[in-house]
């Protein structure tokens, strides 16, 4: 069932029950179906065609989801931006994507950054959004009962891709304009709702459990799900997490713009494995080879890149998604990431991941976050730099710094130098922003 026919179906079913709630508005499967079905008569009379594709600027409200079903609903191919992109932006996104041809199955274009700093449109196909959104339902447990917050921006698929299943099985989505202000986001919860399925960075978890761990606790038996993804979560951030809501289904998944979701790890376990996202969900396959690279194929992978046949070949080949991740199955025969091609540094010869590096830093009592970097020695060579966040009213020892994270890792794994910083610089989806060091 697509996301539409899940609309259609509950706007007959259950036509008064809510299905998007933002801000102070609200509109049921009637209303919204209504509303779809009127939007994409406009988008026909103002020429929109089938297979062509439609760009728009992703908004933070009911609006953006009218459009972006009634776009689906007309045949069209959804292409939403960010909200903030430039005139001149969007204008040669629009130039480019309806200079291309498409394959009948392709109903969105998502834009990526990934890991070049390069745009790139990634095409996904009604198969693609329909495979991941039944590995939400079957994997995650996604319900009509459950009210799931969306707080990130819309037209990124760690958020687009928690409407999909709760629209598609008569759930409610609540969208929330991000987390700056903490109490409109604790606010959410006083909705009439019984259950909570909630989507966050790791990096705002870190924020909730040091300045809002009580008001999060508090929600121990209304809080059903949280899931988080998109970098990796701290151990001591799991375990800190599973305290504060004991009898949550807390989620670590492995995902992306070009695989879907992948994978997926309740770490409320008691165990807290660090990097693990678990095994392949329903829809999705996973091959690691002897070199430690994850392939990713099956129902939930992208179709290619628009407009760059080069790029989509260095990545798909032969149905098969070769990213950057790189992983291995632990004794349980989970899998476990070991960090990302681009981002391993090397020193003296040996292979250091950094998020290894940054998780022994963070289970320090002084650091609130970090990241680990490749800098220049005039004597040594390459050697990793930690740079360093600390918790209000404590002070950088760096000795005391590198003894602990020595207690944890092998020597060659410890910084050489390290530094005491206001903030650490993050792309727009919460992830450490690596290439702003290099």
């Amino acid at each position: 069932m697509t996301q539409e026919e899940g609309i259609r179906k509950f706007a007959e079913l259950t036509p008064g029950k809510v299905a998007v709630v933002c801000g102070a508005g609200q509109i049921t499967y009637k209303e919204l179906w209504d509303a779809v079905i009127h939007r994409a008569e406009q988008l026909r009379a103002g020429g929109l065609h089938p297979h062509s594709p439609y760009v728009f600027r992703a908004s933070q409200d009911i609006e953006f989801i009218v459009t972006y079903c009634a776009v689906h609903v007309s045949g069209g191919i959804a292409v939403p931006l960010g909200h903030d992109v430039s005139q001149e932006y969007f204008e040669s996104v629009r130039t480019l994507v309806n200079g291309c041809a498409y394959a009948d199955d392709i109903v969105d274009i998502l834009y990526t950054t990934g890991t070049t700093g390069k745009a790139k449109g990634v095409m996904l196909s009604e198969t693609c959004l329909v495979a991941c959104a039944e590995n939400f339902i079957e994997n995650l447990g996604f319900s009509s009962e459950l009210a799931f917050v969306v707080s990130g921006p819309l037209n990124h698929i760690a958020s687009l891709f928690k409407i999909h299943p709760m629209l598609t099985v008569g759930g409610t989505v609540c969208v929330v304009d991000g987390l700056k202000d903490m109490d409109a986001f604790f606010e959410v919860f006083n909705l009439p709702f019984d259950k909570f399925g909630i989507f966050l960075v790791p990096s705002t978890i870190r924020m909730l459990l040091h300045f809002a761990y009580d008001r999060l606790a508090a929600l121990r038996d209304r809080i059903d799900l949280i899931e988080t993804g998109t970098a990796p979560i701290m151990q001591d951030d799991m375990a800190l997490l599973s305290k504060a809501l004991p009898h949550s289904r807390l989620y670590n998944t492995l995902g992306g713009t070009e695989i879907g979701c992948v994978c997926t790890y309740n770490f409320n376990d008691g165990i807290f494995k660090e990097n693990c996202v678990g095994r392949p969900m329903k829809n999705a396959s996973v091959e690691i080879t002897p070199e430690g690279e994850i392939i990713i194929s099956g129902r939930t992978v992208m179709s290619g890149y628009v407009g760059d046949e080069e790029a989509t070949r260095s990545v798909l080949v032969d149905g098969k998604i070769h990213g950057s991740d790189l992983g291995y199955l632990d004794e349980d025969g989970m899998i476990r990431l070991k960090g990302r091609l681009g981002d391993v540094i090397n020193v003296g010869g040996f292979k250091v991941d950094p998020s290894e590096v940054e998780n022994a830093a963070s289970s320090h009592p002084c650091v609130k976050e970090c990241i680990c970097i490749a800098v220049s020695h005039p004597i040594m060579g390459n050697v990793l730099k930690l740079l360093v966040v600390l918790h209000e009213g404590q002070s950088l020892d760096k000795h005391a710094l590198a003894a602990h994270i020595k207690g944890i890792l092998e020597s060659h794994k410890v910084p050489v130098l390290y530094e005491a910083v206001d903030s650490l610089k993050r792309t727009y989806n919460g992830k450490l922003d690596r290439k702003a060091y290099r």
